[in-house]
């Protein structure tokens, strides 16, 4: 059984400090759903809330449609996994799995059957007697993940619970939450730092900043379609050139910038003659075709090598700093450090923001 749960012009005070800013949210039941933001930006008190660990100032909780307030953390239908995991190390795999079950008063046979039940369902089949020291990082995850599911919650919440992994491991562990969600069908709310993270696993994305969020919408919309200057620079990496917006046509805009006249997809809220910043993704940077006129001129500074994609690093005229990224049948290898080159880009692949405080 999964679970909706209603954030409801949620505010979260400490003294004089806001934590949370007038939150409204709706999370599906089933849903795997990340609040992603930089560290300080609400997004773990705002899990706390949902567990009953911290109430809201105002506005309300509400969890499969009932309103929480004054319900506490033990009493509701969720389960908590911490960034540290805090798996007991002088228990067993098994007694740590049924230690909410042990509390519960159910009878150790019955306890052992779920804890064998959900070792197979993380597939940790046969590690039921390990200590937790005995097993992986990977490993010791998906005990953390059995042992919040065993109290059958109908909604698992995590607090970045990957960030101590190598990224190796990060990536793998991607994989393995989303695809256990998908076998328990319960509602995850993830919370994280990491855009890769909540790109590759979420149903959607709440992005925030400084105490509100700034924009819900899958992992293709929040990273293509972002609606503030914010998201545009936190999720996903990104050029940004700031100018005056000279006029808006057909859905396209020109901006005026230290560095020429572009044009780009109009933002909401767009008007002319108001400040803006014209977003170029690295990706969507190439360099221009000989003889063809380009975009803008920048100097090499060096390149990355990645495998799949050379990162390189330029500076245009003005001094600002920018980025491109080649794949593999660019011919990246042939720029040279000092190298003067001519970029293009289309004005349909850049976006063209109202600018915002707060970036």
């Amino acid at each position: 059984m999964s679970a909706d749960v209603d954030l409801d012009h949620v505010t979260i005070r400490f003294g004089g400090f806001t934590a949370v800013k007038n939150v409204t949210l709706k999370i599906n039941g089933g849903e795997f759903f990340s609040i992603l933001g930089p560290s300080g930006c609400g997004k773990t008190t705002l899990l706390r809330t949902i567990s009953g660990f911290v109430e809201p100032t105002e506005g309300r909780v509400l969890i499969g449609g009932q309103d929480m307030a004054g319900i506490g953390s033990n009493k509701r239908p969720t389960a908590l996994i911490f960034q540290n995991l805090a798996l007991f190390p002088l228990m067993s795999v098994a007694d740590n799995i049924g230690y909410g079950l042990r509390v519960r008063g159910v009878p150790k046979a019955e306890r052992r059957r779920k804890a064998e039940e959900l070792l197979a369902l993380v597939a940790l089949p046969g590690q039921a007697d390990k200590k937790p020291s005995e097993l992986s990082g990977g490993q010791k995850q998906r005990v953390a993940v059995a042992r919040a599911l065993a109290v059958e919650p109908k909604v698992l919440l995590l607090d970045e619970p990957l960030s101590a992994l190598d990224l190796r491991l990060r990536q793998h562990m991607r994989a393995e939450l989303r695809a256990i969600q998908k076998r328990v069908g319960i509602t995850f709310i993830y919370i994280t730092h990491d855009q890769g993270e909540a790109l590759t696993m979420s149903d959607r994305i709440a992005v925030m900043n400084h105490g509100q969020v700034e924009q819900v919408g899958d992992g293709r919309a929040v990273y293509e379609n972002p609606t503030t200057p914010f998201v545009a620079s936190f999720v996903g990496e990104n050029n940004g050139l700031t100018g005056t917006v000279g006029g808006i046509r057909n859905g396209l805009a020109t901006i005026d910038t230290a560095l020429g006249q572009f044009h780009g997809r109009a933002g909401s809220d767009l008007n002319a003659g108001e400040p803006a910043t014209l977003f170029i993704r690295p990706e969507v940077l190439r360099i221009a075709a000989s003889g063809a006129t380009p975009e803008l001129t920048a100097e090499v500074e060096g390149t990355a090598f990645e495998g799949s994609f050379t990162h390189v690093a330029l500076r245009a005229s003005n001094g600002q700093a920018l980025t491109m990224t080649l794949g593999r049948d660019a011919d990246a290898g042939a720029i040279g450090v000092g190298a003067k080159i001519g970029l293009a880009f289309s004005g349909s692949e850049a976006l063209i923001l109202r600018s915002t405080t707060g970036l």
